[in-house]
Parts: structure tokens; C-alpha cells; sequence
């Protein structure tokens, strides 16, 4: 039991504040969970530690006592990294499971996507783990769709802070063309005028083994920095064939999508000098005393490799938190409409990926504030840039 963590204490309120009602409550009730992640396929090598995250975040609810003295039934389907299997599982959550919350869209940002109106239609509140912003933006036309990552646009605020302080003003982007990377594309669009920052944008199928023809057209211009966005292999394929053409001079930058131990272990000595943009769990016992969020993440960390024998990493962070988030809104209910409502107000709860801030105008609660930079050393994320 994570006793640091508000919203398991909230949850012990509920339960006691509403003893009476359980006690009348038929016997075997639950709340029901739907998940939808993808466990096999391309995406599984963050599908398993998201899913291992919400396990995690359910045995301590469902420990404690559930929400409102009902314990989670969690339903969960693979999503096999497809689009139409996802879809498939989104309707038969909804219409034959009749679940409470989606919590989870595949692990990719366009398998969320192509979630949204199903949730949408069915008036069923939504968690979305995945990246995209316009997962959950705009809120007023994505009112039953939440999301428990940062915004691209943050992550672009964060990075130009980086920039101006070390004087970059022309930088590329080079992303994937997956709902993902051309989420990302767009934003920063709409970001970069008015930021002092010169844009080149040069994009690759999620597929591709070789960058060269896009690092060679780089490497003519006279960009400062490289932000890579993708969430697939080719990233590794970028730190390397980048310091192979020379590139090692710029300054090279992945998103967060690609805080992996696994990818920086492929990489090996290419991911050295590679910035990371990243919420701040990977690099927990690096952040000051002082930070809010440290003493859970050390203890998430804990209990994760006592229980899986492995590091958690940022991915299992956005899924822990999800399910909490869902967990305190479900106290509220059980109508849906009274769980959205609570939801879209929570205020100030302190997860482990960062601090949450929802309102009927932005559905992505994390802030430029939970952001940092980090890099790889010594086999581990090190924090390398807090403000």
C-alpha cells in the first residue's frame, strides 16, 4: 500500500464516508475497468509496461478496500498494434461489458484517436495513455476524453526555454508520420512563430531502416538541433546514423515518446549527448528533496521491481496514473456523467508522472512545469536540465 499516495487516502475517506450505502450495495458488485493496449505487435514493448503499470495502480486500490467498497473488474483486450482490433474492443467494452471507464488507447496515438468517438457516442469517460494532444483537444469537442501524458505544445514551451538559454534558434524536426509524429508536426506549427525559432521539417514512415537521405539534407543546412519524434525503432537508427554523418555537433534530441531503457541499450554509445524530453519519473531519485513527486516515484519504483524484477520506466508511470485519476473520478459516480464532471475537475493531484490539473478547457492535465531534460549515462536516465 502506497500510503503517500493523495489519492489512496481520498479513496480510505470515501469508503468510510459512505459505509452505510456499501452495506446496502448487492454483494459481488464491481466497478468495471475497460483497457485497451497493445500487449503483441509492434507496440508491445511499451504495451507490457503500461499494462504492468495499471496492474500495479488495481491491486493497490482493490487492496484498500476498491472504490467505495467495490472492488475493480478490470476487462482487458490486446489490441495486437491495430487499428480495427482496437475498434472492435472499444465496441465491445461499451455495448457488451458495459464498463464504467476506458482507461488506455492502444499505446498509439492513433488507435486513441480512432477511439475518441466511440467514447464519444457512448458517453463513456476516457483516460486516453497515449500522446497525441488532439487526443483530448479540444476539450469542448472531446468532452468524455481525457488524457494522462503531456501535450506536444508543452513539450515544444519546454524545449524553446532549453533553446533560448543556449542560444539555438534553427532547429529541425524530424519526425514520424504516424498519428504521433504528425500530431507533433502540427503542433509546433503553431508553436514556432513568434518563438525566435526557424523551423525545417523532414518526416519518415514509422517503418524505415535507413535516415540517411533525411540526415543528409540536415547536415547541409545549418540547423543547431535535431528533435527527433517517434516512439519506434528508427529512433535508434537516428542516433547512429546521425554521429555517423558528423551530426555529433548539433545538438541531438528525442521526444518523450522515447524514454526506453531498451532503445538507449540499443543504441549504446550513440544515445551518449542525446537530450530527452521526459516527465520527471525516470529520473526520480535525481530530483530535488524538495520536489512533491519524489518520494512516490521511489516508492512506484519499489514496489514495480519487487513485483516485476525490472526498472519501471515513464510508460508504466502514465498508466498508474490514469488508473488513480479514474479511481478518484469512479468515487464520484457511479453515474458517468457525475465521473466525467469529476474528472474534469480535479485539481492538484500529485501523480507520479507529474501534477494534475484538469478544467472544461484543457483535458490534458500535466503542465510545461512536470516536464525536464534528461540523457543516458551509466545505464540510467540522469536528469539533466530541471527548469
Amino acid at each position: 500500500m502506497i500510503k503517500q499516495t493523495s489519492m489512496f487516502k481520498f479513496l480510505r475517506h470515501a469508503l468510510a464516508a459512505s459505509l452505510v450505502l456499501c452495506a446496502a450495495s448487492a454483494h459481488g458488485e464491481t466497478i468495471k475497468l475497460g483497457t485497451i493496449l497493445s500487449t503483441t505487435g509492434p507496440a508491445a514493448f511499451l504495451g507490457e509496461d503500461m499494462k504492468d503499470g495499471m496492474r500495479i495502480a488495481i491491486d493497490e486500490i482493490n487492496a484498500g478496500g476498491g472504490i467505495n467498497g467495490k472492488q475493480i473488474d478490470w476487462v482487458f483486450y490486446d489490441a495486437e498494434s491495430q487499428t480495427a482490433k482496437a475498434l472492435a474492443a472499444t465496441r465491445r467494452l461499451l455495448s457488451q461489458d458495459k464498463v464504467d471507464i476506458l482507461v488506455g488507447g492502444g499505446n498509439m496515438s492513433g488507435i486513441a484517436q480512432a477511439m475518441v468517438p466511440l467514447a464519444q457516442q457512448a458517453r463513456t469517460p476516457f483516460i486516453s495513455t497515449e500522446g497525441a494532444a488532439t487526443i483530448a483537444s479540444p476539450a469542448k469537442e472531446r468532452e468524455w476524453v481525457f488524457k494522462s501524458t503531456v501535450d506536444d505544445s508543452q513539450v515544444f514551451a519546454r524545449l524553446a526555454d532549453y533553446f533560448k538559454k543556449n542560444g539555438i534558434t534553427r532547429i529541425t524536426l524530424l519526425h514520424d508520420t504516424s498519428g504521433f509524429g504528425q500530431a507533433a508536426a502540427d503542433a509546433l506549427r503553431a508553436f514556432a512563430p513568434g518563438q525566435n525559432l526557424q523551423v525545417n521539417y523532414e518526416a519518415f514512415a514509422p517503418s524505415d531502416t535507413d535516415l540517411t537521405p533525411q540526415l543528409t539534407r540536415i547536415r547541409a543546412s545549418d540547423t543547431q538541433a535535431i528533435v527527433c519524434w517517434t516512439v519506434t525503432p528508427a529512433g535508434v537508427i537516428f542516433m547512429r546514423q546521425a554521429k555517423q554523418l558528423g551530426l555529433g555537433d548539433r545538438k541531438l534530441i528525442h521526444s518523450y515518446g522515447f524514454v526506453s531503457q531498451r532503445y538507449m541499450e540499443l543504441a549504446g554509445a550513440d544515445a551518449d549527448d542525446v537530450l530527452l524530453v521526459s516527465v520527471k519519473f525516470p529520473v526520480g531519485a535525481d530530483l530535488p528533496d524538495d520536489d512533491p513527486l519524489k518520494a512516490r516515484i521511489a516508492a512506484l519504483t519499489e514496489k514495480f521491481q519487487a513485483k516485476f524484477k525490472r526498472a519501471p520506466n515513464q510508460f508504466v508511470a502514465q498508466t498508474y496514473d490514469a488508473v488513480w485519476l479514474a479511481a478518484g473520478a469512479l468515487a464520484k459516480g457511479p453515474e458517468k456523467d457525475r465521473v466525467r464532471a469529476a474528472l474534469e475537475g480535479t485539481r492538484q493531484y500529485e501523480g507520479v508522472g507529474g501534477v494534475f490539473n484538469f478544467s472544461a478547457d484543457s483535458h490534458s492535465g500535466l503542465a510545461k512545469s512536470d516536464i525536464v531534460l534528461i540523457n543516458w549515462k551509466d545505464g540510467r536516465f540522469r536528469l539533466a536540465d530541471y527548469r
